[in-house]
Parts: structure tokens; sequence; C-alpha cells
């Protein structure tokens, strides 16, 4: 590799390098937080949750490859065009590939990480992602039976327990069950044990009372010196963790079970799943395309209606798109499976055209006008949100 090719695939890696953490940071958090209810509901320890989270990690890398590579290609053959440098790289007499070359190796570097990481990698991440969920749920009672906790163990059904004794008996147990309209039962009980009754967990509450108000609001308070509470629709079985076609491994979905359900009933889903981790790997080689198209030429962008990397990324949004809608109709109709293939396929033959006949890709001027004063609008607004903070600058003529 000659000296500016090693120059133009260093900039663009780490430009890269840059783009996939702060972009995997932020999808990350997102998907982190959808799941900190494992912490807050479940009472899971903080070790749990990290696992958890530190496993989407796969399944959030394979979407933002692409989009922090595209971003890193466009943006540094964008500065080295406002820098001239792809003016002095052409009047040097160095070939077209000098440029092209680098950013045509690390895309295919991006496709592998992206096709080995689907492929490998995230089914089992997701697979244990669902142990690990399933086992936090299935371990809700040792949960809801914690000394001096009061926990919502389903809509309208709330246990506290006052005390726990050495074996393993509870006190001061409390329970609220809304659960059936207009009635709301308490129940109030000194002593009690979670038993275990021809395979289901029933809770037995010892001298206690129970409290009725009907929807006239009638009260009723009821002694009892023992009553058992059945425990068994909140205690969830584990020995069947349920995998969606996503967390399949791709022997598997080479070759399901006969006698599996999912596949019995819609084999699309399957034949889908399939034709999504055969395509997309193919995203970043067409993306690293498209950004070659649109900023890979020697040429002036000051006069160009929109940034070099606004009209990358608004092309590779557009593939993404199409890419969605067609998995999401695969499922229905077979037929659009062929179109999660030729997506990134017919993509990258169209750049590559532009690319040979020394064409820039671009978008149509209305929709170059759009954005533009999109960006216009929100410049002026982000403007005037700071001025009104940090104070804007003195009008003309103040002293």
């Amino acid at each position: 590799m000659k000296v500016v090719e090693r120059y133009i695939m260093r900039r663009a890696f780490t430009l890269f390098v840059g783009a996939l953490a702060w972009t995997m940071a932020i999808v990350w958090t997102t998907q982190v937080l959808a799941r900190i209810d494992l912490v807050t509901d479940n009472g899971q320890s903080a070790l749990v949750f990290f696992e958890v989270a530190t496993l989407i990690l796969p399944s959030v890398l394979t979407i933002v490859v692409p989009f922090a590579l595209i971003l890193a290609v466009a943006q540094t053959l964008s500065a080295m065009n406002s820098d001239s440098e792809l003016v002095v790289i052409n009047a040097a007499g160095a070939s077209r590939l000098a440029v092209i070359r680098p950013i045509i190796l690390l895309a295919l570097g991006a496709s592998v990480l992206c096709f080995v990481v689907q492929n490998g990698v995230d089914p089992y991440a997701r697979q244990r992602n669902r142990e690990l969920v399933a086992d936090s749920r299935a371990d809700f009672l040792s949960v809801i039976i914690q000394e001096g906790t009061f926990r919502k163990v389903d809509d309208g059904l709330f246990v506290q327990i006052g005390e726990r004794f050495a074996d393993n008996r509870l006190g001061q147990i409390f329970v609220a069950d809304s659960r059936q309209e207009g009635i709301d039962l308490v129940y109030y009980a000194k002593t009690g044990a979670i038993v275990e009754r021809q395979g289901e967990k029933v809770l037995v509450m010892n001298d206690g009372v129970v409290h009725r108000k009907t929807p006239s609001g009638d009260v009723s308070v009821i002694t009892f010196t023992s009553y058992a509470f059945d425990l068994s629709a909140f205690d969830d079985d584990v020995s069947g963790v349920r995998l969606l076609p996503k967390d399949q491994t791709t022997q598997y979905l080479l070759n399901p079970s006969p006698n599996d359900s999912i596949s019995k009933k819609n084999p699309n889903l399957y034949r889908t799943e399939l034709a999504k981790r055969f395509s997309e790997w193919l995203l970043p080689l067409a993306f690293a395309f498209i950004a070659l198209a649109v900023a890979g030429d020697a040429r002036s962008h000051r006069e160009a209606r929109v940034n070099p990397l606004i009209t990358a990324v608004s092309i590779a949004l557009i593939v993404r798109w199409i890419c969605f809608f067609a998995e999401g109709r695969a499922r229905i109709q077979p037929s659009f499976i062929y179109v999660m293939y030729l997506a990134p396929i017919v993509i990258s033959l169209v750049a590559i055209w532009f690319i040979r006949t020394h064409r820039t890709m671009s978008l149509p001027v209305s929709w170059a006008e759009t954005l533009s004063g999109f960006g216009r609008r929100a410049l002026a607004y982000l403007t005037a949100i700071r001025n009104r903070i940090f104070g804007g600058p003195a009008p003309k003529g103040a002293a």
C-alpha cells in the first residue's frame, strides 16, 4: 500500500472508530434504559444488569457500523477536498485507485465484521440475554419475600414482607389485591411461609384478617387462622425459554427442526431472518461506494447546495429504509426477500457507475433545497438558544 493510501486509510479509520464509538454509546444507552426494570422491578444485581446490557452490543453493532463508515468516509473525503489534498493527489499523477482502494479495504473489513457478528456472535448473545431475563423473572418469588420490601407482583397486586425468620417463616405480611374490578382485598397476617403444594407455590398466611371492599362501598372484615394465597401464576417456568427467529443460530435457520412451531406456522419468518443475515453485511460496502460517488472526486464543493456528508447520509438512510421495508413485507410476501438482496447490490452498482463516469451523486434539486432550508432553520434555532442561554453578541453600534 502506497504512502497516500495509508494516509487516507488512517484518516478514515480514525474517524470510523470515533463515529462508531459515539454512535454505539448513544444507541446502546437507549436500549439499556429500556431494560432498567431488571433492577428496579425484579431486584436483580447490578452485575446481571450490566451483563444484559453488554449482550445488547452485538445487535447494536451491526446497525451502527454501516452509518459510522459512511460518516467517516464522507467526512474524510470532504475534508481532503476542502484542503485541496485530492487535487494535489491527482496533479501528482496518482491513479484514482489511490483514493478508492483504502476506502474499499476499510469497507470490506467492516462488512466482514458485520457478517461475523450477525451470524456468529449475535444469536448466542441474544439467547444468553433471554436466559438472563427469564432467570430474573423466575427468581421473582425470592425477591418479593425479601425483608422490608414493598413489591408489585402484578397489575393490582402488591406484597410486603415485614421480616423473615431463620426458619424461612415470614412475619408481618401485607397483600393488597385489586385485580378484580370494583373489589379491593387487603390481607394482614402476623406470620406465614411460602410452600410448594403439588408443584405450585402458595403463600400460607397465619393469624390474620382480610378487608374486602365491594363496589357499593361496603367493607367486610374476616378473621382467619390460616389462609393460602396462590402465587404459582407469577412463578415463571424458565425450562422452556422461547426463542424467536432472530435468536436462532444461522445453522438452525438453514435447517430448522421439523417440530418447530414458528417454522410450521409461518416459515417466511425464518427465511426473512436468513435473508437479512446474508444481505445486510453488504451495506457497509454499499455505503462506502455511495460516499465515494458523492465526495470522491477532486472538485470544489463550495457551491454545492448540500454538504457532501449530508447528501451521503441521506442517500444511505433511504437505502436502509428500503431494506427495513422489504424485511417487514417479506414476512408476509416472500417475493420481497429478493428486494433485501437487491437493495445494497443495486445502489452499489449505481454508485460505481457514478464513480466510473466521473459524475457526482447528489440529491434532486428540490430535496437539496429542502435540506438546505431545514439546515439553516435548525442552525438559526440553535444559535438563538445559545444566545439566550449564554448571551448573544452585542448589537451593532453598542459601546
